[in-house]
């Protein structure tokens, strides 16, 4: 196996313990290779962290310069980055202890890929769920039907040529960067099927600490970005309907009350069977709170 230098990027915005839980994560990573950590601070100044390293180990502090928000900031962390491959990582998440060395050896086996994720562990009040990817090569045609909640953006390994050249970077049009790293993997998917690693390799915390949880009218801002970016959902009735029932969802937990219901209706004209739609209905009725059916998905390790 061919062991090329590994630089993650890992943005974060005052949240000085759960981005040093991140970096003992990374650093101590079963890889044979050098490992190069850039966490970029965004809209705040850089901070020196305290955190033990070792041979063939570096942690270094940069500012986001590109627009703020998560895209912006793993764009200016890929543009400084020194490793031959790049990995991400959420300043909430942890890296198993094999992530890196299993996912440069699935690449190896298909050098005609660019991109490795894997499964996730998604922690939420004292549960642990597993998930696992559906394919062991993930398709543009899976990411269509389905987010494949699995390639969660802390699983993602990519040749760093192919982020700043072939793929492209993070978009940072994507209003609020909602959604940012399932764009990019439909884009890069398109190019190339994605390299999933059936196992999980990545413990992903969700709860009152995640940056998106409640900003709904942002949320539905980044999807209905999606669907003009993507004409190809007209032809994928089940995922367009995924889709425009998280919008109609997110306009009701926003208060968009007609509008909600206008997505939930051309939700079901899409797929009768898509319950975000009905689900979409109950909020903006004030029958349910968009924050107990959050709720009630994370604990069986989903999302809305």
């Amino acid at each position: 196996m061919s062991v090329p230098p590994v630089t993650a990027v890992v943005p974060t915005r005052d949240r000085p313990e759960l981005v040093r839980r991140a970096l003992r994560a990374i650093l101590g990573q079963r890889y044979d290779g050098d490992i190069e950590c850039l966490v970029v601070f965004d809209r705040s100044d850089p901070k020196a962290i305290e955190v033990t390293t070792g041979p063939g180990r570096r942690v270094h502090v940069v500012s986001n310069d590109h627009r703020p928000g998560l895209a912006g900031a793993r764009n200016a962390g890929a543009e400084r980055a020194g490793g031959e491959l790049l990995a991400f990582c959420d300043d909430d998440d942890e890296w198993l202890p094999d992530k890196l060395r299993l996912q440069v050896e699935a690449l190896d086996r298909e050098p005609g890929s660019d991109v490795a994720s894997s499964g996730i562990v998604v922690e939420y009040r004292g549960r642990s769920i597993e998930r696992l990817p559906p394919a062991e090569l993930v398709t543009f045609r899976h990411l269509l039907h389905s987010r494949v909640a699995e390639l969660h953006s802390s699983t993602l390994l990519v040749r760093r040529s192919a982020f700043l050249e072939r793929i492209g970077q993070v978009d940072e049009e994507i209003p609020g960067s909602f959604g940012e790293d399932y764009e990019w993997l439909l884009r890069a998917a398109r190019l190339a099927p994605i390299v999933a690693v059936p196992r999980p390799l990545v413990r992903v915390h969700w709860g009152t600490a995640s940056y998106f949880e409640g900003r709904w009218r942002m949320m539905a801002e980044g999807l209905t970005y999606l669907l003009q970016r993507y004409p190809e959902f007209e032809t994928d009735p089940r995922g367009l309907a995924r889709v425009s029932g998280q919008i109609a969802f997110a306009l009701a937990g926003a208060g968009d009350r007609a509008l909600a219901r206008s997505w939930a209706r051309r939700t079901l004209r899409a797929d009768w069977r898509e319950r975000r739609a009905y689900l979409a209905f109950l909020v903006s009725l004030g029958l349910l709170r968009p924050e107990t059916i959050l709720r009630l998905a994370h604990s069986v390790g989903k999302g809305i």
